[in-house]
């Protein structure tokens, strides 16, 4: 397995000086997801938290809806011309019984882009691939002050971005503004994968009533993992994407985005955000 940080010498300058020091990074590594043996997708990750973020990525595909479609999670030894185990293969099997998706080149072309496919067809993808009821029925209510309260939360729980400042998190929390999970990683997809797999794991999917925080912007990508784990409400600290919103309506999500201070804008499902 490899480390979420890694050691590297840096010049650094300061007021007109120069000197050598060592600075912490987080690591990158790409992360092979298989299903049932068969490649299907590649990411970029920070290591850590593998066997969530593939099963969190399956869930996002529609492939699993529950820790019981899982027969086993792991990693896959003799990844490499001699034999070692990279710690970057992982390998999902199903369960008996579990539907397995035609994984074509269409499908790993749109499951390991950022975009995903084009306007409507990306709406109809996630709808008909959803393994859980809308979300548009959750009946959570959210008061606006503690959506405002979320990101200092979520920031003071970041434990690897104090050391390295290069990470994207998701962190989960209730209505109440209580922290459930949060996950780091160099890829805010991944950070959601991450949460997703975990309750997977757990047992706790469908995310009713759930909070989603996001750091950076949200994405189509973002609020189709979202909406695909059950999740009544997205935030992000920073803007979303004209097809997030148009995913948000479509399926009843709250989306939220610049949530910064006291100040927020409510893209969509505005009902559940109480003043």
């Amino acid at each position: 397995m490899g480390r979420v940080t890694e050691r590297r010498r840096v010049v650094r300058i300061r007021n007109g000086g120069a000197g050598v020091r060592p600075d912490t990074l987080v690591a990158e590594e790409p992360l092979e997801i298989r299903l049932n043996g068969k490649p299907l997708a590649i990411t970029m990750r920070t290591p850590g938290d593998d066997f969530a973020l593939a099963v969190g990525f399956l869930v996002s595909e529609g492939v699993l809806g529950g820790a019981s479609d899982v027969q086993a999670v792991t990693y896959c030894e003799g990844a490499t011309a001699d034999g070692s185990n990279t710690y970057n293969v992982v390998n999902v099997q199903l369960a008996a019984g579990v539907p397995v998706p035609d994984i074509t080149l269409e499908r790993n072309v749109y499951t390991t882009s950022s975009c995903g496919l084009c306007g409507k067809a990306s709406l109809d993808a996630v709808r008909t691939a959803s393994r859980f009821p809308g979300v548009a029925a959750d009946p959570v209510r959210v008061p606006a002050e503690v959506l405002t309260g979320l990101p200092d939360r979520l920031r003071a729980a970041q434990k690897v971005f104090d050391r390295t400042g290069g990470l994207h998190a998701a962190g989960l929390f209730t209505a109440e503004g209580e922290l459930l999970d949060l996950r780091e990683d160099v890829g805010r997809h991944n950070a959601v994968d991450k949460i997703v797999g975990r309750a997977l794991q757990a047992g706790r999917l469908p995310l009713t009533g759930a909070v989603l925080l996001v750091s950076g912007r949200a994405s189509f990508e973002l609020a189709q993992k979202a909406v695909m784990a059950g999740i009544p409400v997205l935030a992000a600290v920073s803007a979303p994407s004209s097809l997030a919103v148009d995913l948000a309506v479509e399926s009843g999500m709250t989306l939220v985005g610049f949530l910064r201070g006291p100040d927020m804008n409510i893209y969509a499902g505005e009902e559940r955000i109480t003043l």
